[in-house]
């Protein structure tokens, strides 16, 4: 068997998430069909992580074995000939047998975007408001069509030092039940990281970029929604619903109800996924030349 690692990105926009799902478009089933396409076996790549209904990915990687010995070059340009628009492979590699997209990782980092309804959308080198940003007749920012599907439009002012204040007590070892949404694939998990809870987080923070405010996340690992849970608690400390130190005891709770609401899908990003250094693999070479 020849084992490939490939990096890709999409629109989750289209898409019932990554996982495969009976008569549902995934990204992991349309990277399935484009491999079979293109080496005839079929085969379900293995994903980081999944992503829901709607989640894009800037960064997302996938492991699968094929028997066929086609160069990565090749394979790679094959398979974005056979993938819709919306999924591209960014870059794809021989691997050694023992690599695995999900048990291999070490670390993720997600970004996730909110266009500020209600808040002056400010260019953080200038200080002053994004020339493109419309205002209506009550002058709440206007979200541009063609932006929508990748941000959510918050409505309520939001303080970015509040928000800040909130991120940077998750920073370190926690266990994060508090904002965990129940995990369906729970009973596949198989080992004592998986099931745990714990999650250890080394980046925190939120910015101001171009008109959006960015919170971007580094982890070991993250529990179902678990991002998306963390940035809608600290919305509502942004907009002042609520203390930014109250995040120690909705962390000490371990109880999703303490927590705020679920942010939207739309917003968030998987920018990048974390490996241990690969070991040194020998090139595929074409049977043929």
């Amino acid at each position: 068997m020849n084992h490939f690692m490939l990096i890709l990105a999409y629109d989750g926009t289209p898409f019932h998430g990554w996982q495969v799902q009976p008569g549902q478009a995934t990204v992991q089933g349309l990277l399935s069909d484009a491999i079979q396409r293109t080496v005839g076996e079929r085969v379900l790549p293995q994903g980081s992580g999944r992503t829901d209904a709607g989640v894009h990915a800037l960064g997302q990687v996938a492991s699968f074995a094929v028997q066929a010995a086609i160069p990565p070059a090749n394979l790679h340009r094959a398979l974005n000939r056979c993938l819709p628009p919306a999924v591209r492979v960014l870059s794809l590699q021989a691997v050694p047998p023992s690599f695995h997209a999900r048990h291999s990782a070490i670390g993720k980092t997600y970004e996730y975007r909110i266009f500020p309804l209600r808040s002056p959308c400010l260019n953080p080198r200038t200080g002053h408001r994004e020339p493109q940003i419309e205002l209506d007749e009550l002058g709440t920012n206007i979200c541009p069509p063609i932006l929508a599907p990748y941000v959510w439009p918050c409505p309520w002012p939001l303080d970015l030092a509040a928000l800040n204040d909130a991120a940077r007590h998750v920073v370190g070892a926690h266990d994060f039940t508090s904002f965990a949404a129940s995990d369906p694939d729970l009973t596949a998990r198989t080992t004592l990281d998986e099931t745990s809870p714990v999650r250890t987080i080394t980046h925190s923070a939120w910015h101001a970029s171009d008109g959006l405010i960015v919170y971007r996340v580094r982890a070991t690992g993250f529990l179902h929604h678990m991002v998306r849970n963390l940035v809608g608690t600290f919305v509502q400390a942004g907009a002042r619903r609520l203390p930014p130190d109250a995040i120690p005891n909705i962390l000490a709770a371990r109880n999703r109800s303490a927590a705020g609401p679920t942010a939207p899908a739309t917003g968030i990003f998987l920018v990048t996924v974390d490996y241990p250094p690969l070991e040194p693999h020998p090139p595929i070479l074409d049977p043929a030349e």
